[in-house]
């Protein structure tokens, strides 16, 4: 087993582990209920809800799928949506359909 993902919350980590299976990466969740605690215990890495892949040889792959998802979901500093261009790896308002350094179209 090997820790692939940390989250932000449990909700966060279930659907990690949902992406994960759908592209036949098998994994689990772990430290969701330790986040009724928190206030209690110290958030860190360690008591934050994780995604582990049973399979360390998928690891790769899994890795992917995750850096996908947060290309997809990133915020920036404000906590506005952005996009990374898929091409040239620039980072973008939600509001551009473009990408403005080498003019690759927003990837859905």
């Amino acid at each position: 087993m090997r820790q692939v993902y940390s989250a932000q919350h449990p909700t966060e980590a279930y659907l990690v582990k949902g992406l994960l299976e759908s592209k036949g990466i098998e994994s689990e969740v772990r430290g969701d209920i330790l986040f009724g605690a928190r206030g209690e215990l110290p958030i860190t890495a360690e008591t934050a809800p994780s995604v582990w892949i049973v399979a360390d040889t998928q690891f790769s792959a899994a890795r992917e799928v995750i850096l996908q998802y947060e290309r997809n979901n990133a915020l920036d500093i404000s906590g506005q949506q952005i996009w990374i261009c898929t091409s040239c790896g620039e980072e973008h308002g939600d509001q551009f359909s473009h990408c403005w350094n080498c003019g690759l179209a927003r990837q859905q």
